[in-house]
């Protein structure tokens, strides 16, 4: 083994935790998937964590492992002493300062993996892969089951307590509903969930125009999503197989729309592999059309159209040459929502969808007037949750899985 790199960690009497972290794909690019675990000094594993990514490199595979390897280890004590162990010298060296991270990609992922604890407390040391056994089975066993997330949770807490964890479908620590005045933990309101339809909306991930600012609207398929967005998708997937956890008063999700574009089709497919259920496609829930300012970014479009961007962003009314407005977009996809209501209530409906798209959606839930709607975020994979009742509509919360 190698001396370890990135000087000393934190505060030495605090906590020590070990993470190791692998990836691998089958093709680079290819078929890949991530693993990495917690251990105490002990050598007790505490937590294990692994995914599948679909198509992606091992670098990605390799950084995706050591980013959530490092998140594991915060949920475990995030004042302790973290020391990564990885078999990729790439990543232990580009971590440490040694190596630039050229690609962007790469760059994103060693950002959040920088962000999840103080750069004191964290050591890195590279390790043959014989010695990184265990994180790289957990690689591969993503990779053959290809469920998008794995977690086991052995132990936490800082004193290392036992932690249980649910089945599927279970809360840990919830009343049962004949206890008097009791309502699940997030419900919505005291309106019969019978009544309502219940709307998911998620958001594509990031694509190689997200990441550079560009506008990509509903008139082209593409672009499809990077490996970070394909990363992204897998995480909502789980989370909305996972909301009835947080809501058990929520109706199983039992279909899925979607715009025809290929980066929100990657995600409904995501979606629908974890809830096994088939995607639906609607030309209205298409993003909006940008015309000639297609591809460009906002400072493209202020060179060549002066003004033009302030006024599209400011009214909601106006409309970039051979596009459309927030307006417009507003009542192609109401009329999409309609339908979905008319097809019946007491049940939930996942829609994958674009930013302007779903800004139009919440926007006419709240009745805001169009000039509004630009200023609601809507985070690359972000779920926005709306219950639609025959008179009234709730907007219930906008979540940003992690």
């Amino acid at each position: 083994m190698t001396a370890p790199v990135g000087g000393p960690v934190g505060d030495q009497g605090a906590r020590e935790l070990v993470v190791e972290a692998d990836g691998g794909s089958r093709g680079n690019p290819g078929p890949a998937g991530y693993g990495a675990l917690v251990r105490g000094v002990d050598g007790a594993v505490l937590a294990e964590r692994a995914g599948y990514l679909g198509v992606a490199t091992n670098n990605v595979a390799e950084y995706t492992g050591l980013l959530e390897g490092l998140r594991a280890a915060r949920e475990v004590d995030p004042a302790a002493r973290v020391r990564v162990r990885m078999d990729s010298r790439l990543v232990v060296e580009q971590m440490t300062g040694a190596w630039q991270i050229k690609h962007a990609a790469l760059r994103a992922i060693a950002t959040q993996a920088r962000a999840v604890f103080p750069a004191g407390q964290v050591e890195y040391t590279w390790v043959p892969r014989a010695e990184n056994s265990a994180a790289d089975a957990l690689a591969n066993e993503a990779m053959d089951t290809r469920e998008p997330r794995i977690v086991r949770d052995h132990a936490t807490g800082p004193a290392g307590a036992g932690h249980a964890t649910a089945e599927p479908g279970e809360t840990l620590g919830a009343r049962t509903d004949d206890e008097p005045g009791w309502r699940p933990s997030g419900a919505f309101s005291a309106l019969d969930p019978a009544d309502a339809l219940t709307l998911v909306l998620v958001r594509h991930g990031v694509t190689p125009l997200t990441l550079v600012g560009g506008l990509s609207g509903g008139q082209v398929p593409g672009p499809p999503l990077t490996a970070e967005g394909r990363t992204q998708a897998a995480r909502a997937a789980d989370a909305i197989h996972r909301l009835r956890e947080a809501w058990p008063d929520l109706p199983r999700p039992s279909h899925i729309a979607a715009s025809p574009m290929v980066r929100t089709q990657e995600v409904a497919a995501a979606v629908g592999r974890r809830l096994g259920l088939p995607v639906t496609v609607d030309e209205r829930l298409r993003e909006m059309e940008f015309g000639d300012w297609e591809s460009l970014t906002p400072a493209q479009v202020e060179e060549r159209w002066p003004g033009d961007f302030e006024r599209w962003f400011a009214t909601g009314t106006f409309a970039p040459p051979g596009g459309e407005s927030y307006e417009q977009v507003g009542v192609r996809v109401a009329a999409a929502i309609e339908d979905l209501r008319a097809a019946g209530t007491g049940r939930t409906v996942v829609v994958a969808g674009h930013a302007a798209m779903i800004r139009t959606v919440v926007g006419r839930a709240l009745a805001m007037p169009p000039a509004r709607w630009s200023s609601l975020r809507v985070p690359p994979c972000s779920l926005t949750i709306l219950r639609y009742f025959s008179a009234s509509t709730e907007v219930v919360t906008v979540a940003h899985p992690t």
